[in-house]
């Protein structure tokens, strides 16, 4: 094989998996933005020196090992915040995790890599991964509390979904089936944390109505919900920092709850 093709079917193989690396660097970032600063770092990193890119591992394992080659030692908290504003507060709360919990969480959950990837990718031993994922899931789901708002217009998935947040101890302060209620419903209720199916009951869009509501609440974590998040993580234009596939599990919904209350400032929350 030539270099020149060697480098396109590299470069194919890292692009079918890049909006993944996207949604994992939103969820621990965060944002939009610095998420995917670090997958472009990534990037970079892999056109530099193509050897750190292992061959010998399935390239979304190799992927995400080089992400955490960078994130382990530039993006991962390691110190308390100001208190100050949204990131502050978040980076305080982060500061009392043990290190490594929230990836290796998010890597099981939301990626659904095997606990032997994630030994992969993080270069732990599969015990130290077992006991990460366990402590996040109890430190996380107990820090904090708040209100969410559910936008989905079949009644079973609204009501699983409004379970999966109460036995997280948060409460929902509604579920709203279009557009036009979900505006009403957020505008009055003001909730801490919003999650939206993206096609509604009158054919009518989540994405526009989660927009509308940023008008005024634009510091309000949102995780959406779709069949097709590779839609929503091409990196060209405004999306969400949160993202959970369609069928999702609870698991998921657990862990993209839990990491999204981390970013949120509204002063209702209580840690």
């Amino acid at each position: 094989m030539s270099s020149a093709q060697g480098i396109a079917d590299l470069s194919d193989r890292i692009a079918a998996e890049l909006p993944y690396l996207r949604r994992y660097a939103r969820a621990l970032t965060g944002a939009q933005t610095t998420g995917d600063k670090y997958a472009i770092a990534t990037l970079e990193a892999i056109l530099q020196d193509r050897g750190i890119f292992d061959e010998a591992k399935h390239p979304r394992v190799a992927l995400y090992k080089c992400f955490h080659a960078i994130w382990s030692t530039t993006g991962a908290p390691t110190s308390a915040g100001t208190g100050d504003g949204p990131a502050g507060r978040a980076a305080d709360l982060m500061a009392e995790l043990q290190p490594n919990t929230r990836e290796a969480l998010l890597l099981s959950t939301v990626e659904e890599f095997s606990n032997e990837d994630i030994a992969t990718v993080m270069d732990l031993d599969r015990e130290e991964v077992t006991h990460l994922i366990s402590t996040a899931r109890s430190d996380m789901e107990s820090s904090i509390k708040g209100r969410v708002m559910v936008i989905e217009d079949e009644p079973i998935i609204a009501a699983d979904i409004s379970a999966i947040v109460e036995d997280l101890g948060h409460s929902v302060v509604g579920v709203a089936r279009t557009r036009d209620e979900a505006v009403k419903m957020g505008n009055s209720e003001r909730p801490d944390l919003i999650l939206a199916d993206i096609q509604l009951a009158d054919n009518s869009s989540g994405i526009d109505a989660v927009n509308d509501l940023m008008v005024n609440m634009p510091e309000t974590p949102v995780i959406f919900i779709t069949a097709f998040p590779e839609r929503l993580l091409t990196g060209d234009k405004h999306e969400p920092a949160f993202l959970i596939s369609k069928p999702y599990k609870e698991d998921q919904v657990q862990s993209a709850v839990s990491q999204a209350m981390f970013f949120a400032s509204t002063e209702t929350l209580r840690a």
